[in-house]
């Protein structure tokens, strides 16, 4: 066996970073060396956030380059209904022509090549036509509300004035009381002074309130024209101030009272103001 020699235990060295000489022709490069052990991977430089646009703005982008409107210049041979197809103008060639009436012309048949027409946009004249349009149809439409309430009040049936109510009959009964409540009731239509008050005590001093009351022995009676009635009325003072409507009987109670009281009133004012003879 060979002669055990002592062995120097290898000092070990951790892979770090040294020099390793390159000879290329002579030169000697000194290179970098990095440890297995103590490599790491780079980071990729993060990539630039992209600025994303709103679903909404691009939306609102995309309406206002599709409702912006567009131009075409016609070219010989074109027609309206053909570049409306072309277009696909909604609407057809009479949208077409509405928005471009100013330029084109009273015949939307007759377009002149070079001109320019607008695609997509509003004819201001259109618009114009379509206010004055709607301010008078307003106004008829206010002018015939205004009518229709007119025709609804003057067609309204108008209150008429009740009837007066009719004269209900009046019925009076056949004794004193009633011969005087109608005897005053014909006075008053004539303008005859006299209360009941007055009446009944007139009637009660001459009569005692005896309708067939006569007086055969005074000097009425002796001349042959005796007082009869209530108020002891002698025939041609009755015939004299009988009441129209009243009885020609100058025993009837009523037609005795009213021609008493108008020749009372005759020749003292009112039957209230006799408190005799008379």
């Amino acid at each position: 066996m060979p002669a055990q020699g002592k062995h120097r235990r290898p000092k070990s060295t951790s892979l770090g970073r040294g020099l390793a000489a390159v000879t290329t022709g002579g030169a000697v490069l000194a290179l970098p060396v990095i440890g297995a052990s103590s490599a790491f991977a780079a980071p990729a430089p993060a990539a630039a956030p992209q600025a994303v646009a709103p679903a909404a703005v691009v939306a609102q982008a995309n309406s206002a380059a599709k409702a912006a409107p567009a131009k075409h210049s016609v070219a010989a041979g074109e027609t309206l209904s053909k570049i409306a197809r072309e277009h696909s103008v909604s609407g057809g060639w009479k949208k077409l022509y509405e928005g471009n009436r100013k330029i084109v012309g009273s015949n939307p048949d007759l377009i002149h090549p070079g001109i320019k027409l607008v695609i997509g946009a509003k004819s201001a004249a259109s618009s114009d036509d379509k206010a004055s349009k709607a301010s008078p149809a307003a106004a008829r439409g206010a002018s015939a509300d205004r009518a229709d309430r007119s025709e609804r009040i003057d067609a309204a049936p108008v209150a008429k004035a009740a009837p007066a109510a009719e004269k209900e009959a009046v019925t009076y009964t056949n004794d004193l009381d009633g011969w005087i409540k109608e005897s005053l009731a014909v006075m008053a239509e004539q303008g005859i002074p006299g209360t009941y008050e007055g009446i009944h005590r007139n009637i009660m001093r001459e009569s005692s309130g005896n309708p067939a009351a006569i007086n055969n022995w005074d000097s009425n009676a002796v001349k042959g024209t005796p007082s009869k009635g209530l108020l002891q009325v002698i025939d041609p003072t009755f015939q004299a101030y009988h009441v129209p409507g009243t009885s020609t009987d100058s025993y009837d109670p009523v037609a005795n009272i009213t021609a008493a009281c108008n020749y009372a009133a005759d020749r003292y004012g009112s039957i209230d103001n006799v408190f005799g003879a008379y």
